[in-house]
């Protein structure tokens, strides 16, 4: 079988563990029945992946498999990836929703997306990235009191274009969270709560001119910014048509926003020295399961 997952940029500026954007790079796996396990990456930072026991998509659906009191067969497993590792595109998410995937294929579960979103945003610990791997496009969520994930789709604005800025360093997550307060003031979480609420609304109505305000944030950038050198001065860019920048996820990765129509690339010249400036578009759909 062939399984396609998309990479993702969580938070969106104000948004912390709470919304998520699918993009169109993906990690796409081609399974087959085995004699004993084989594991093959090629793609981008294949030598960083696993090809034994120990493969974070293997481990995933090995373990969802044993949960259920069930052993999963041996498999051929081939992966492509597209997505960088380490940047804050949701490469993990990806994985993991593609163990869970692959042990629904595998064990016949016959899940549904939102079984799929429940299991990947346990494992995940938040629901943000796996929410926009499982459903595509622009994906507002919450974990309930009984951790279950409540997650609504949205689409993009046509008129609204993204580009990603990636340095050539990487960022782990747990370092990037360890730059966290435990607490915040009144004031920084009102700010995050209006701009959360604008943000999506904008998106909502194709409003896309409030992005302008919608995407500050106080809840994490300011804190991420000592580990991500050119972030403030990203932040701070101004040109015709650009409506915002937020780190994306952890970082180091920068997600762009910018209206249809315009050049905004040249305005960042002197954050680019050392990172690749890549237009994305959002990936529709989320991830996908089909015959080979």
């Amino acid at each position: 079988m062939r399984l396609r997952a998309p990479a993702s940029s969580a938070n969106l500026g104000p948004g912390f563990d709470a919304l998520g954007l699918a993009l169109n790079l993906h990690l796409e796996c081609r399974f087959r029945p085995a004699a004993q396990l084989q594991i093959r990456v090629n793609g981008c930072d294949a030598e960083q992946i696993p090809c034994d026991p120990s493969n974070l998509i293997w481990t995933t659906a090995t373990g969802l498999a044993s949960r259920l009191g069930r052993q999963l067969p041996a498999i051929d497993l081939e992966i492509q990836n597209q997505i960088p590792l380490g940047k804050g595109l949701g490469s993990s998410a990806a994985a993991l929703v593609a163990g869970v995937v692959l042990a629904d294929a595998l064990l016949d579960l016959a899940w549904s997306r939102t079984q799929v979103l429940d299991e990947a945003a346990r494992l995940e610990g938040h629901p943000d990235n796996v929410g926009a791997c499982v459903l595509g496009g622009l994906v507002a969520s919450a974990t309930d009191s009984i951790g279950q994930t409540c997650a609504i789709r949205l689409d993009l604005p046509e008129s609204c274009k993204l580009a990603l800025i990636i340095p050539g360093g990487s960022l782990a997550t747990h370092k990037s969270r360890a730059a966290l307060p435990d607490m915040y003031s009144r004031a920084d979480l009102v700010f995050n709560v209006q701009r959360t609420a604008l943000l999506v609304a904008a998106l909502a109505t194709g409003t896309i001119g409030a992005l302008r305000t919608a995407l500050h944030d106080r809840a994490h950038q300011p804190y991420r910014a000592a580990l991500v050198p050119e972030l403030e001065r990203i932040l701070a860019c101004t040109a015709p048509g650009l409506l915002g920048c937020t780190l994306s996820g952890a970082g180091p990765a920068v997600l762009v926003f910018y209206e249809n129509g315009f050049d905004v690339q040249p305005a960042f010249a002197a954050c680019l020295r050392n990172a690749l400036w890549m237009p994305i578009a959002v990936s529709a759909a989320g991830y996908e399961l089909s015959a080979l």
